[in-house]
């Protein structure tokens, strides 16, 4: 009998290999001194579930009368979520609303057949160094649901689920997990949370739901007898039970839900079942008609807006 010494106690059996389907490494981008790091889309994968976007944003650090100012813009087909883990922003939006952004709070925007907003750095803010970091990511809408009216709905951190124990601390963001719910309606079935996990600690993902993904914000997680470090986004195979192994102190994000009918188009800020859909908002976007048109300004800021890009 001979010994092989790749063949220790931690080496993943064959199968349990095959369980990680995916293995992203989100491509990052400088904006001048604050850094977006992109997980979806990507080559390997447009959506997880509905979920088509996710952009990490930061962490920056601010000096005083800094900040950032995204000028009003416009989105159709989806549904935003902004999730801060530190900092702040303001949000404004075609609706007449606005609303600060704060660490654990929930802002669900519906853009459905045209919404327009804006995200700055409010000026009390600026009047000191600040800081900023946290998650944004969008939704695709059904077909059946990508002509829905705007909507808008904000919850603060104490009214989202929250599931904790010794080890660990998950806060339910979006849609249904271990048995709790976020009370805002969604149009697909879905799950978001922020997990945050002590070293050691071990997290069940069950094939509850047919998609699912987790990305690595901090620390390092086992999965299948594999290791990842932060800025790791992974997605598994349909119908196997996943478990997560904190590794050191870590802090993750779970993903996923039911895929959707079909393929999306994305274009700028446009998602949309057709490319014709995306032409018309492109249309309506270049014709600026923002008084009776498709699309129109935040009433409280409508001095400024992103033009449509030449490509």
């Amino acid at each position: 009998m001979s010994w092989n010494p790749t063949q220790k106690p931690d080496v993943p059996l064959a199968e349990e290999v095959d369980q990680i389907e995916t293995v992203i490494i989100p491509r990052a981008k400088d904006l001048g001194g604050f850094e977006v790091r992109r997980a979806l889309p990507c080559l390997k994968r447009q959506m997880i579930g509905p979920f088509i976007f996710f952009d990490q944003m930061g962490p920056a650090e601010f000096l005083t009368n800094e900040g950032i100012d995204v000028r009003p813009h416009p989105h159709i087909g989806l549904a935003t979520v902004t999730y801060l883990l530190k900092g702040e922003i303001l949000h404004r939006d075609s609706l007449g609303t606005t609303q600060r952004i704060k660490p654990g709070e929930v802002n669900w925007m519906i853009a459905g057949k045209g919404i327009t907003h804006s995200e700055r750095t409010a000026e009390d803010v600026r009047q000191q160094p600040s800081e900023l970091f946290g998650l944004q990511t969008w939704i695709a809408l059904p077909e059946k649901d990508e002509e829905t009216s705007p909507g808008f709905q904000h919850l603060a951190e104490g009214s989202l689920p929250v599931i904790e124990d010794n080890d660990k601390h998950i806060q339910l963001i979006l849609g249904k997990l271990y048995g709790e719910e976020v009370p805002i309606t969604t149009f697909s079935d879905m799950f978001y949370a922020d997990v945050q996990l002590q070293a050691g600690a071990q997290l069940p993902l069950d094939p509850d739901h047919e998609e699912r993904g987790v990305y690595v914000l901090d620390g390092e997680v086992e999965i299948a007898g594999q290791s990842f470090g932060r800025h790791h986004m992974l997605t598994f195979r349909t119908g196997d039970r996943i478990t997560i192994r904190a590794k050191k102190a870590s802090r993750i994000m779970l993903l996923g839900g039911d895929t959707l009918e079909g393929p999306r188009h994305l274009w700028w800020n446009f998602v949309a079942s057709s490319k014709e859909k995306i032409e018309a908002a492109k249309e309506a976007w270049r014709q600026g008609d923002w008084e009776s048109g498709r699309f129109h300004l935040p009433p409280d800021d409508n001095d400024e807006f992103i033009p449509l890009p030449e490509t």
